[in-house]
């Protein structure tokens, strides 16, 4: 029976800390390094990333977009980061932020959770606002493949709380009613192989005001928080925010690591720093 990517999860954070440190090739870094906005620059600070994190970060979190941006070729370079830091011992969560229906969202399984497929990763980003039923694929996929699932619940964007704050039927909020659907899924799964921490993840922004009353205490799984370092976020912040669930948070950032780039390590030190306080503002 393969290993719940719950299981390696937490085993990646008891030994290299909890840090998701994110490679997002954005044009602006790669003027900041020094490199040019094409493939070949894009192909330089990936695997530059890749050289200086891989070894050492708990997850890494390369956004798809910017890959895409560049084409088939881009996407080959995607391929490239998910196969070197996965052989290196990183986690590789890819942040496709995916969500569909029947055979596409099937499709999108396929790629990014299936062994096999050049892009499947230890976990991936998805979007339940199709309705959280029409992850089945992947949630299936993942389960099957002992891979994870992050999905989105509510993020510190202004435009996304018309949607996730929204106030259903039976009172619970939009996001409140995708962290409760995770749970459920997370407790089925613990309790058939058991475990502390489930496979279904959820996306909570770092920066989140607390009195949204989001209610983690029964999702039994991990906790995505992007949102430190470039855009305000804070150690204090997550104790805020996350109060009892501190131990499940996974917190990510980009720019506070890479902009300490291009030199290996920079980047390498910046990161073990970033992980050791971390570890010590979540215990």
């Amino acid at each position: 029976m393969v290993t719940p990517f719950g299981a390696r999860l937490a085993a990646a954070v008891a030994e290299r800390g909890p840090l998701c440190a994110g490679i997002d090739p954005h044009p602006g870094l790669l003027r900041a390094w020094g490199l040019t906005e094409d493939v070949a620059g894009l192909t330089r600070f990936a695997m530059t990333a890749v050289e200086a994190l891989a070894g050492d970060v708990a997850v890494l979190k390369p956004q798809s977009a910017f890959f895409e941006a560049h084409g088939s070729a881009g996407v080959a370079v995607l391929e490239r980061v998910v196969a070197e830091s996965r052989e290196a011992g990183a986690l590789v969560l890819l942040d496709a932020k995916r969500g569909d229906i029947g055979s596409t969202m099937d499709a999108y399984a396929a790629a990014y959770l299936t062994e096999g497929s050049p892009l499947a990763a230890d976990a991936v980003t998805v979007s339940p606002y199709l309705g959280f039923g029409a992850l089945d694929p992947a949630l299936s996929a993942a389960a099957a493949n002992g891979r994870g699932v992050f999905v989105l619940a509510m993020t510190s964007n202004p435009e996304g709380g018309s949607v996730q704050r929204a106030v259903g039927a039976d009172g619970r909020t939009v996001a409140q009613a995708v962290v409760d659907a995770a749970g459920e899924r997370n407790a089925a799964e613990l309790a058939e192989v058991g475990g502390e921490l489930g496979s279904v993840g959820v996306v909570v922004g770092a920066t989140v005001d607390p009195a949204a009353g989001l209610d983690l205490s029964r999702l039994r799984g991990p906790v995505l928080a992007p949102g430190l370092g470039a855009q305000g976020g804070t150690a204090e912040d997550l104790r805020r925010v996350f109060g009892p669930v501190l131990s499940q948070v996974l917190p990510t950032t980009s720019r506070d690591v890479l902009r300490h780039g291009p030199e290996v390590g920079q980047l390498r030190d910046q990161a073990r720093r970033l992980a050791e306080e971390l570890a010590a503002a979540l215990s």
